[in-house]
């Protein structure tokens, strides 16, 4: 069976600092707030916003503020995916997803893993892979 090909695809760089998401968000919104159900487009941002956000204080948590964050959105007929890509050490996302507390309560209490978990639960897939080149990228995919 041959890959689908996106409909829609969008682009965007930015710097290893928290004050980008705002850039971020308001990226993801002009993209694809029209082009899926409101529903998935609040989850997917949620999503992005914790991707992000974990990607700044944890994967380049040792790296200048001028390493790049390369974020795309592929747009498919009944599907979304979001690549966040970062320069960090790798990660083993399945030992972490594992790690996270199975009691929902617990993990109001807890400092780390809320982000995991909002992605966890918020898309249909979550991968987190390294690339070739030395890169990670964190792969979100929500069906619609």
């Amino acid at each position: 069976m041959p890959e689908e090909k996106p409909i829609h695809q969008t682009y965007l760089q930015v710097h290893t600092k928290l004050e980008d998401l705002t850039e971020v968000l308001q990226w993801f919104e002009r993209a694809i707030k029209q082009c899926v159900p409101e529903a998935v487009f609040w989850q997917c941002q949620v999503a992005l916003a914790e991707g992000f956000t974990n990607t700044v204080r944890h994967a380049h948590r040792n790296l200048p503020a001028t390493t790049p964050i390369e974020l795309k959105v592929d747009l498919f007929a009944r599907s979304l995916e979001i690549c966040i890509w970062n320069f960090g050490q790798p990660f083993d996302l399945e030992a972490a997803l594992r790690a996270l507390p199975r009691e929902k309560e617990q993990l109001l209490y807890k400092e780390d893993g809320r982000g995991l978990f909002f992605m966890e639960q918020l898309t249909d897939e979550l991968r987190y892979v390294r690339t070739d080149n030395g890169r990670n990228c964190l792969i979100m995919r929500k069906q619609f």
